[in-house]
């Protein structure tokens, strides 16, 4: 099973502005220095992103803004000390998952 175009587009996109410094939710901040000096505060963000999006049965992403924004409020919340998330994250909203074997089950030149 391949990831839907929807969901595609809407990584795509959530990746750019977090990438670019210029994601609406904290564009007020300087988030970018993370990248070099914090990376696992990203990657707690896009595991976040992960966990909270939803597809419908087509692929069609449901709440994507939604997920954006309870990702950004991470960065937000480690940047400035006395933001306070609401509502507070659950524990499946911050679960990291564990990583893929580095041996794919498929070669490079499977269609799928």
């Amino acid at each position: 099973m391949k990831l839907s175009n929807a969901f595609s587009g809407a990584l795509r996109t959530f990746a750019y502005f977090m990438a670019s410094g210029s994601h609406y939710y904290i564009c007020h901040l300087d988030y970018l220095e993370l990248y070099g000096e914090e990376p696992s505060v990203i990657e707690q963000v896009f595991a976040i992103y992960a966990n909270v999006i939803e597809l419908d049965e087509d692929g069609e992403v449901l709440n994507g803004r939604y997920a954006q924004e309870r990702a950004c409020q991470y960065i937000r919340h480690y940047m400035e000390k006395d933001y306070v998330v609401e509502p507070p994250y659950e524990e499946w909203e911050l679960s990291l998952w564990y990583p893929p074997s580095l041996e794919d089950k498929i070669g490079p030149n499977h269609n799928g």
